[in-house]
Parts: C-alpha cells; sequence; structure tokens
C-alpha cells in the first residue's frame, strides 16, 4: 500500500511539471491577410541606432559598407525580409527639419539631440542616405513628419520632394541633389506622440492640426495616394482614439498609431540581463496587455469605420528597461534575453490574430536601441534572440490567417496569473500552413494538442528558439548562444498535432 502511494506521488508530480494546452485550428483559413507591414521596424537617430548601428561613413576603411552603409547590417535586413523601416524618429521626427539633411555635407548645419543624449547631430545621414538604404533593402520607407517644431508647407516640400517627378522647385532640388527620379515614398507619419514629446497636446488640438496637415498632403504625387498617418494615443488613452476618428474624417487618414511599451515602472525600468522572475513576470502581464489594448482600440474604431479601412499602426512596441551599465542614459542601450523573444514572439502572435485592424507595426528598435534585433561593436555586429524570433515569423507576411480556439493553461505567481500560450497560424502562398507557439512560462513545459479541422497534412517539421536561462543572451564573444534549431518533439497523426513546447520557448510549424 505505501509503494501504491509513491507511484501515486510521483505521478501527480509528473501530471503537474507541464501545463495542459487545446488548440482548434481552422485550417480552411479565413478572408484576413496578414500584412507583411506588421513586421516593421523602426530606426531613430538616438545614441547608435544611426551612427555606429547602419551608418559608418563613406570614408569607413575598416567596416565594410556600401555608401556608408553596413554590409553586415544590410544581410542580416535582407534575410528577414523587413516590409517598412521608420526614419528619423521618435521624438527626434519633431525636431528634425528634413532640408538640413541634403545638400553638400560640408555645408550641413548641425543641432544639438536635445531628447537623446545631448550629442551633435551632423546631418551627415539625410533624406537620400535613409531612401537609398531603403531601396537596397527593398523595403518601404515610413517617413515621420515634424508637426511639433515644423510647419504644413515643410511637411508638403518633403513630399513633393520625394515623390514628384518633375516641374516643380522641389523635385529640381532633389535633382540638383543627384537623384532624378522620385523614391515614391507611401508611407507618411504625421507627427510623433503629441500628447507627449512632440507638443504636449490635447487630442482635440491635434485632431484639428491634424486635418490641416493631412489636407495639404492629399495625393502626395503617387497613383492612389499617400498612406497617412495620424499619431495616436499611448497604452490604453482610449478617449485620444475617439477623438480622432470622431473628429477627422476618413477620406482623410489612412491609420492612426497606437505606441505601447512593456514596462513595469517608468521611473524603475529594472535590469535588462540580471532580472529575476517577478520582474519577468510583470514584464510579460505589460506586453501581453498588448491584446487588450489592440481589442479595445480596435472597437472604437469600428464604431466609426465598420468596413476597417482605416488600419490601426502599432509603430512603437517592444521592451524598455534601463541602459546598460557604464552607457550613455540617453543612448537606450540594453542587451536582449530570451525574454525579449517571449514579448517578441506573444506580440507577433496578437498582431497576426489582429489583422483585420492591426495593418502595420515596428518594433522599437532596430539597431543598439531598446528591443534591437542587431547589436554592434565597431566591425562587430551580433543577432539578438528578438531578430531569430522574426526571422522564424517571416512565413507569416502576407499569409492567409488560420482561425484557432485556444484555451491554454496559465502561469501563476504568487496571486498573479497570465495566459502560458500564445499562438497564431497561416496558410502562404505555396500551401504551407505554419503554426508558431510561444510558451511564456518560466518554468513549466507545456503539452499542447491541436485538433486539424478542414485540411489534412502529411509533412511536418519545426523550428524552435530556447535556452537553458531566461536571462540568457549573445554576445560579440559568444554571437551564436541562442539561435532557432530543429524541432522535433512534435507529432502528427491524422487530424491531431501534438508537441511538447519547453519554458521560456519559441516554436514555429511546417505542416504540408
Amino acid at each position: 500500500m505505501k509503494k501504491i502511494f509513491i507511484s501515486g506521488v510521483l505521478l501527480l508530480c509528473s501530471l503537474t511539471s507541464y501545463g495542459q494546452t487545446s488548440i482548434i485550428m481552422d485550417a480552411k483559413g479565413s478572408d484576413q491577410q496578414i500584412s507583411r507591414h506588421i513586421y516593421g521596424h523602426f530606426a531613430e537617430h538616438l545614441g547608435r541606432s544611426i551612427y555606429g548601428g547602419f551608418y559608418v561613413g563613406e570614408d569607413n576603411t575598416k567596416i565594410p559598407h556600401v555608401n556608408g552603409v553596413r554590409k553586415d547590417v544590410i544581410a542580416a535586413l535582407k534575410n528577414l525580409n523587413i516590409p517598412n523601416l521608420r526614419w528619423p524618429g521618435g521624438c527626434f521626427a519633431d525636431t528634425y527639419h528634413w532640408k538640413d539633411g541634403i545638400g553638400p555635407k560640408d555645408q550641413r548645419p548641425t543641432i544639438v539631440n536635445t531628447w537623446w543624449g545631448g550629442v551633435t547631430e551632423n546631418n551627415s545621414f539625410g533624406t537620400h542616405n535613409f531612401l537609398n538604404l531603403c531601396e537596397i533593402l527593398e523595403t518601404e520607407p515610413y517617413l515621420a513628419g515634424n508637426v511639433g517644431s515644423g510647419s504644413v508647407q515643410e511637411m508638403m516640400d518633403w513630399v513633393q520632394y520625394t515623390n514628384s517627378k518633375e516641374g516643380n522647385p522641389m523635385s529640381k532640388l532633389r535633382q540638383e541633389n543627384g537623384r532624378a527620379e522620385p523614391w515614391q515614398v507611401k508611407y507618411w507619419g504625421i507627427g510623433n506622440e503629441p500628447w507627449g514629446c512632440g507638443g504636449n497636446m490635447d487630442a482635440e488640438f491635434y485632431a484639428n492640426l491634424y486635418k490641416q496637415y493631412a489636407t495639404y498632403m492629399a495625393g502626395g504625387y503617387l497613383d492612389g495616394g499617400i498612406y497617412r498617418i495620424a499619431s495616436g494615443p499611448a497604452g490604453d488613452d482610449y478617449n485620444w482614439t475617439e477623438v480622432l476618428m470622431k473628429k477627422i474624417p476618413l477620406s482623410l487618414m489612412e491609420g492612426i498609431a497606437l505606441h505601447h511599451y512593456a514596462v513595469t515602472d517608468w521611473n524603475a525600468k529594472g535590469p535588462s540581463t540580471t532580472f529575476d522572475e517577478k520582474q519577468y513576470f510583470g514584464t510579460m502581464r505589460q506586453a501581453l496587455l498588448m491584446n487588450e489594448l489592440v481589442e479595445k482600440h480596435s472597437a472604437i474604431m469600428d464604431k466609426y469605420d465598420p468596413e476597417k479601412k482605416i488600419g490601426l499602426v502599432v509603430d512603437e512596441w517592444g521592451g524598455w528597461y534601463e541602459v546598460e551599465p557604464g552607457t550613455n542614459p540617453g543612448f537606450l542601450y540594453q542587451q536582449n534575453t530570451m525574454r525579449d523573444a517571449m514579448i517578441a514572439g506573444a506580440t507577433l502572435n496578437i498582431f497576426n490574430n489582429h489583422s483585420d485592424r492591426v495593418r502595420m507595426a515596428n518594433l522599437a528598435q532596430t539597431i543598439n536601441v531598446l528591443q534591437a534585433v542587431i547589436l554592434t561593436d565597431e566591425e562587430k555586429m551580433l543577432l539578438t534572440p528578438t531578430y531569430h524570433v522574426m526571422e522564424m515569423y517571416k512565413v507569416h507576411q502576407d499569409a492567409t490567417l488560420l482561425p484557432l480556439q485556444v484555451k491554454s493553461a496559465e502561469y501563476q505567481l504568487g496571486d498573479d496569473k497570465l495566459q502560458a500560450v500564445w499562438t497564431s497560424a497561416s496558410r502562404n502562398k505555396q500551401g504551407v500552413t505554419h503554426i508558431s507557439l510561444v510558451n511564456v512560462h518560466a518554468s513549466k513545459a507545456q503539452e499542447i494538442s491541436i485538433d486539424i479541422k478542414g485540411a489534412s497534412y502529411k509533412k511536418l517539421s519545426g523550428r524552435i528558439l530556447r535556452s537553458k536561462k531566461l536571462q540568457d543572451y549573445n554576445t560579440f564573444e559568444n554571437p551564436n548562444l541562442i539561435t532557432p534549431q530543429a524541432f522535433k518533439d512534435a507529432k502528427l497523426k491524422g487530424n491531431t498535432l501534438t508537441l511538447k513546447v519547453p519554458p521560456f520557448s519559441v516554436v514555429v510549424l511546417a505542416l504540408e
């Protein structure tokens, strides 16, 4: 009897060492496409993002480059298939005057970057550099215009400079500066965070100002017109969205931006690598709040735009911690651990599942700033866990969303609970189905069963991103500590797919 009791305890322990999650996948699909623009990026004149990150100068003899832009960065970003790149800010956008960044470099004025570190900005990387880079990357540029300290005329001139073919002062100026053909920039942000660093405006004031800018930008010299993005709310400021949707005619707006960072306390953000489980749990709670934010802002937009013509553009998202010890506090340089992989994987799944309204998103930021996908140190470069998640997830770009019904296990810490498994699925143009799964639990594996409806598959493969500790990260000495590996712990039997996902890991499956 004693032996039976002990074995029963052991069985109970084994059953509780992992969570149980069940999923039903409608493989017939939907009429909803996951826009590739959800996988966008963001490059601000901040810290070592532009200078030393993207741009090392045309005269650099130590680091291989194309017109001053690092070749290793170009190769890495092309491998991600990045669909768009936002520039020049951020807060910097509303102090940036684009004409300072064109013409002979020795004649360009300098300014002090008062937002980020108080460093001198010499304007050596300007409009031509950025838009030419986007051509090399085969990505769409997303320009953030200056509303805070700029003017309607300045914005109109920038649109004309980048998009008009000929026959006006700005196209002539562009040609004099060495560029004959326009770049045809489609995506334009009208200001940035006007509720804060963009001017400390209220929603009503910004809505009126936006209408003025948008009116004079209409068309933008492009067939089909440009995509004008209103600067939307911070987090759960639902009133901001309500005012913009109510006050701005739909004909003057193509998108509304949303900013949300996974920050537990703005006055004490916590370390990037030496965090404990309580700090991890708090960060993930804030990151996963994105699901609620998207749903509630979308519901407000639905009232005024039931046909969903206006896109929700989450053009700043990611983790934000204290800077690395010994670095400039204004440079926002932080390391990137498996915690960041959890943020990236879960957030992208949220965007995929809400792609009926979420049309674009931009991770903050691309290189050396916040939740970067790339870190550099002089001639060295490494790819972060966040980079690898986005590379694994690129299979969802422009694919058809497959609806999921998820009954997830919970991740509990103390009295608080989070959903443990976050997932999305799609079918690409080649007919391959991909399922991305994230287990955010810090210690428990997840036993997952997926009931497939409406299709049958014969081939199954997968990849996984995992590491021994949540706090693990890639270094310049060991840049490949965390990289995707083959995942073989999944089985397909008939229409049932079963797998076991380790703690704090990301899995992407391919079914054919």
